[in-house]
């Protein structure tokens, strides 16, 4: 069975990306890049990285207009990515012409809120509602804009999950029980993630920055 997990190979460094994807590549199931490494390494890099054999979860989070959005995911194409992101907040229109230039094989999901954001962080910017209620507000749009899932926090997935049965759903901000939490303000332990609905899941630092990053993968792994 393949590996849930998805490692984030969070570095502008295409060496140090290469050697940390080759030491846990027997215990992930796939490889997240995003814009740290995109903007340092381009598609290039994305070609190195998959020659890896690892499916690659390009994490993008593209948020424009939808002839913009359109054309930049029309422009990805080549490089067959197995999951795209855009943000949900772009709108619907934006999300069907993302969808709709995407290759046959790339699920396209739709960040709602980030794991890094709270309630008073959502207020902050304007939003009146907590995260629970506007990931769900996102959710519904992204399920009638036909994209094929979510990114969503452990603390949601569930709830996403009854009212999409057939979605797919990226948990970021897993952390193993003990684990630091850094910049996320709202995380779960990996086991609990796939309990609740998640379809994979993105770990990055608690492997990435580990003295052993393999031996951390299959601790992880270990606990599925």
């Amino acid at each position: 069975m393949t590996s849930p997990i998805f490692v984030a190979i969070d570095t502008p460094e295409l060496a140090r990306a290469q050697a940390i994807a080759a030491k846990v590549r027997r215990h992930v199931g796939g490889l997240k890049l995003g814009l740290e490494f995109f903007c340092a390494n381009g598609r290039h890099g994305v070609h190195a990285m998959a020659e890896l054999g690892l499916p690659i979860f390009l994490d993008l989070k593209l948020h424009d207009i939808p002839n913009t959005v359109g054309k930049a995911v029309q422009a990805l194409r080549p490089l067959a990515p197995a999951i795209l992101t855009v943000h949900a907040a772009g709108g619907r229109a934006m999300m069907e012409d993302a969808k709709a230039a995407a290759p046959v094989g790339t699920k396209v999901v739709a960040v709602t809120v980030l794991t890094s954001l709270d309630g008073d962080d959502l207020a902050s910017i304007g939003v009146a509602a907590d995260p629970h209620a506007q990931v769900e507000r996102l959710a519904a749009l992204a399920r009638e804009a036909g994209l094929d899932g979510l990114v969503c926090s452990g603390a949601e997935v569930a709830a996403a999950k009854r009212s999409w049965h057939d979605g797919f759903f990226v948990v970021p901000g897993v952390r193993p029980a003990g684990g630091a939490s850094a910049d996320q303000k709202r995380v779960m332990t990996p086991r609990a993630a796939l309990d609740a609905g998640a379809s994979i899941l993105v770990v990055g630092r608690p492997i990435t920055q580990a003295v052993d990053p393999d031996e951390a993968a299959r601790a992880i792994e270990a606990t599925l």
